[in-house]
């Protein structure tokens, strides 16, 4: 068991935690929910030993080991990957380094044998001798195959060296995992191995995400940090959400009634205080109203932009064909002869582990690239918006305020209009004075919805849109894309937000595509059981 005593924590006048005592006990998966910058990743910290709070203390059962997911990806570039996912337990790798140099040495004193003896009875102790091969079956698990299993962290790509340290922080069997997004860069077969790992996991798990699917499936409890504290709750994200907006519908309706009943009694009150034959009754209500207090309704951390996507035409009876388009990326072809057409209004995800596929399939249609062969028609009544996985070349380098920036894509004119815009995704003040190239990655996003939002295009083409997003923004643009009536090209590794967006699956695959009209977990289970018949 792993908790937590009076902690408090606060950066200069912001105050992040106050007295926050909590516990997560074992065999229990607590998913830790807040808005950006309410401190998730900051109390992941704190349970961890990497920040001191201020106040209280973290306790931890005697003798239990703790794993954490590391976020440094150039940490290890020096180890090769085995022996990363191995330092996933330290005391393990000490015995195995103190073992190879006493077995190396050329002179064995009688103390050496001693100390061998017991290394070797802690290292059988602790199922050593299956260590590798254990730490291989978590890589191929992740996706991490066996030619990359004893190349050096530094020659892997960037979502390759996620996998190698999510297979660290799982080596071992922890008794407490702590996870903070384990879930990004990961492929759907990896995340789905994931979510059942975690699901068969018998110890205590306390992870960060903003992924809806993946809190629901694994989560027993949910910690939710807002208004300075932490409130736990017995039950997956969607229970702990309709909990809440159920008991703040009550508050206010409770509200209602409170105020409506002070009214009537401020009324009586002052009608018939003055009169003697109803003074009684005058002082009795007095003391009622006295009584009666509405229930304080705390501001609350999380924010929830506004976003809707209007398009200034329909879409008529054309809407893409795309014929015989293929493309190659350095010496591997990612698009081999695709051919396809997009009905109108068609809301179409497309999936599968080639990023690089979807990305340039992305370019190609949005004239950032040209194909290598084959081509693609718009019909005459599109038109386009586009949200690249790449946004740097809008605001690096960009000395323009939000303000300039919004005008630089709209034919807004007046200062009060872009702050209205600003002001739906939540920047207000003078936070729409700030340079564009200062932005954290949440807010670029934010800025490239907006620029979606004003261009009025019919079609929408979404690059990774929920990357960078807290669970409220995920949340307002999910519903928003649900909403819109034109047509959607989109890739998310959101489940649930491709669920209920998609209306078409579409995968780039190395023996052509598959595409189908049909839901994301339709497809999913197509898949799931086309792998069990091919084994």
């Amino acid at each position: 068991m792993i908790s937590t005593n009076n902690v408090t924590l606060q950066y200069g006048g912001r105050e992040l935690f106050k007295n926050v005592s909590i516990n997560f006990t074992h065999g229990n998966c607590y998913g830790l929910i807040g808005a950006n910058g309410a401190g998730k990743s900051t109390f992941l910290k704190i349970l961890s030993g990497e920040i001191e709070p201020n106040k209280g203390h973290v306790s931890i059962t005697p003798g239990e080991r703790m794993s954490v997911l590391k976020q440094n990806h150039f940490e290890y570039d020096e180890y090769d990957v085995i022996r990363t996912v191995l330092m996933g337990n330290p005391r393990l790798i000490e015995i195995m380094d103190a073992k190879e140099e006493l077995y190396s040495k050329e002179e064995f004193t009688d103390e050496d044998g001693i100390r061998i003896s017991e290394l070797e009875e802690e290292f059988a102790e602790m199922d050593g001798w299956s260590a590798e091969s254990d730490a291989e079956i978590l890589l191929n698990a992740l996706g991490v195959t066996n030619e990359f299993h004893y190349l050096q962290m530094k020659e892997l790509s960037g979502e390759m060296k996620v996998k190698v340290l999510l297979a660290q922080a799982l080596f071992g069997n922890p008794d407490i995992l702590l996870l903070d997004e384990p879930t990004n860069h990961l492929d759907v077969a990896a995340i789905d191995w994931l979510e059942n790992f975690l699901l068969n996991f018998e110890n205590t798990v306390i992870v960060v995400s903003h992924d809806r699917h993946f809190l629901n499936k694994v989560c027993t409890h949910i910690a939710d940090v807002d208004f300075g504290k932490i409130s736990m709750y017995v039950g997956n994200y969607d229970f702990w959400y309709e909990y809440t907006q159920m008991a703040q519908r009550q508050m206010r309706e409770q509200n209602k009634k409170t105020e409506a009943k002070m009214k009537e009694l401020q009324e009586f009150i002052a009608r018939f205080s003055a009169n003697a034959s109803k003074s009684k009754q005058a002082t009795s209500r007095k003391k009622l109203l006295d009584n009666l207090v509405l229930e304080d309704m705390p501001v609350s951390s999380r924010r929830f932009p506004f976003i809707e996507f209007k398009p200034d035409r329909e879409i008529g009876n054309d809407l893409l064909t795309v014929t015989g388009i293929s493309k190659t990326v350095g010496d591997r072809k990612v698009l081999d002869n695709v051919s396809f057409t997009i009905r109108p209004n068609e809301k179409v995800a497309f999936v599968g582990t080639d990023a690089v596929a979807k990305t340039e399939f992305f370019k190609i249609i949005m004239g950032e690239e040209e194909p290598d062969e084959g081509t693609f028609k718009w019909g005459v009544t599109t038109s386009q918006a586009y949200f690249p996985s790449d946004n740097s070349a809008f605001f690096d380098d960009c000395e323009d305020s939000l303000i300039d920036w919004v005008r630089n894509y709209s034919d807004l004119q007046f200062e009060t209009d872009v702050r209205g815009w600003l002001g739906r995704l939540m920047f207000s003040g003078e936070e729409a004075t700030k340079k564009a190239k200062v932005l954290s990655g949440g807010e670029k996003v934010r800025c490239m919805l907006i620029k979606m939002m004003l261009s009025g295009a019919n079609v929408l083409v979404l690059d990774e849109p929920t990357n960078h997003l807290d669970l409220e923004s995920i949340t307002s643009l999910n519903n928003a894309l649900i909403k819109f009536p034109g047509a959607i090209f989109f890739s998310s590794h959101d489940h649930q937000f491709v669920q209920t967006v998609a209306t078409r699956i579409i995968e780039f695959r190395e023996d052509g595509i598959y595409d189908r009209v049909e839901t994301y977990d339709e497809y999913l289970e197509k898949n799931a059981l086309n792998t069990e018949n091919n084994k």
